[in-house]
Order: structure tokens, then sequence, then C-alpha cells
């Protein structure tokens, strides 16, 4: 039984016509596993990705944001690539627009 498994389908028997079995189920199911991973990891997270970037290119002056690290802060200056933000009084602290992971202005409102 272990030899017959080993040899997979080189010791498969032929069909009545004398043919190989055909390799579209086979084609077709990894296909379908490509489609499946596409719709439910690769997309979603091209998604995400997507509205982080558009998050952190419309971010202006006065947004309450949070970092990467945590900490809660208000915009005070925007330049390209980075932030400053106003931590606690007079604190002020450079980051970079990529470690912005959070907009919470509209959740104070309510």
């Amino acid at each position: 039984m272990y030899t017959l498994l080993l040899m997979g389908p080189a010791a498969a028997p032929a069909d009545a016509a004398g043919q190989q079995p055909s390799a579209w189920p086979t084609i077709l199911m990894f296909g379908a596993i490509i489609l499946v991973m596409w719709l439910f990891m690769i997309r979603p997270q091209r998604k995400q990705q997507k509205e982080m970037q558009e998050f952190r290119n419309a971010l202006k002056k006065g947004d309450k944001v949070v970092t990467v690290g945590g900490i809660y802060g208000e915009i005070v200056e925007v330049s390209e690539k980075t932030v400053l933000i106003r931590v606690d009084g007079d604190v002020k602290l450079r980051v970079d627009k990529q470690g912005l992971v959070k907009d919470y202005s509209d959740a104070e409102k309510k």
C-alpha cells in the first residue's frame, strides 16, 4: 500500500481507453485556492492600506490623532512626511506620518 502511495499518479491505472487522467481538476483546484486567498487575504489588506494612505494624506492642523506607540495628540503642523503634534501643554513631538494610525477628532464630539 505504501509503495502505491509513493508512486502516485504514475501507478494510477489508465482509464478504459488507455489515456491518463485529466489534469484539469487539479488546475481548477489550485485556481480556486488562489481565488479564495485573494478574496479573503490580499484584497482586504490592500483596501486597508489604501484607507490608511488616504487618512494620512488628509491630515490637517487641529486633527486629534493617535500614534502607533499609543501617544495621543493634536496636530500643530503638517509637512510632506512628518507632522508636529502637541501632546500636553507645550510638549510637542515630530513624528512620521506613517506612525499615525487613528483620528479621534470625531469620537470626542459624540
